[in-house]
């Protein structure tokens, strides 16, 4: 019997323990407002309806405006979470892809829901995302009044800034109510967005294959 197994498992533990790197905090990420008045947006809500001329009176209808401001402040209070990294120890280099990342928002021009899908990759540098960060960055920028154009360059951007990919790709596909419901009523059309950083932008070869993956032809 020998005893230089235990001695070099011992030996390699304070190696480890002496020689790691420093652990990287994760990134609290959390949506900064001025708080959420829910008694006065019962109150707006129910003069809003009383103005277009809907009796809240009815015991149906009684509790309506209660239930829109509830509603609403879900819609805009995204939930905190923690931007968690790892080091990329294998130096892995191809695409990561997250695809059809739920999207709901409401169109800042008319507060009618924008609902769709979200893709969202990136080809990693020194450290990778843990994968439901990506979802959790789409759900962070969506929840207040948006226009589509600007929550896919949201999203690419801030990951592009506190990631620090080689690239970034973002493609949202969505259902707008405004142009469904009312207005043009154009029933069953919806809106692509893309915004592509890095290599997923400049080097053809990663942009048409992360183009192909989300289905989404260039």
């Amino acid at each position: 019997m020998t005893d230089f197994p235990a001695q070099t498992s011992l030996r390699s533990d304070l190696l480890d323990q002496e020689t790691a790197a420093p652990v990287r905090p994760a990134l609290r990420v959390v949506h900064e407002s001025d708080g959420i008045d829910l008694a006065a947006a019962e109150a707006a809500a129910g003069h809003f309806l009383d103005a277009l001329g809907i009796d809240t009176a009815s015991e149906s209808l009684r509790g309506t405006p209660g239930r829109m401001a509830r509603a609403y402040a879900e819609l805009f209070s995204p939930r905190p979470f923690d931007l968690t990294t790892f080091p990329n120890d294998e130096g892995y280099d191809e695409l990561v892809l997250a695809r059809r990342i739920p999207v709901r928002t409401v169109c800042e021009h008319h507060l009618l829901p924008v609902v769709g899908v979200a893709h969202v990759g990136y080809l990693p540098g020194v450290r990778i995302l843990g994968l439901s960060k990506l979802a959790r960055v789409v759900e962070h920028f969506a929840c207040r009044p948006q226009v589509q154009e600007r929550l896919t360059k949201q999203v690419a951007d801030w990951l592009q800034a506190h990631l620090e990919p080689k690239g970034v790709g973002v493609v949202i596909e969505a259902e707008h109510s405004c142009m469904t419901l009312r207005g043009v009523q154009a029933t069953g059309s919806d809106t692509l967005t893309s915004t592509l950083l890095g290599l997923l932008r400049s080097d053809a070869r990663s942009r048409s294959e992360f183009l192909a993956l989300t289905r989404v032809t260039s």
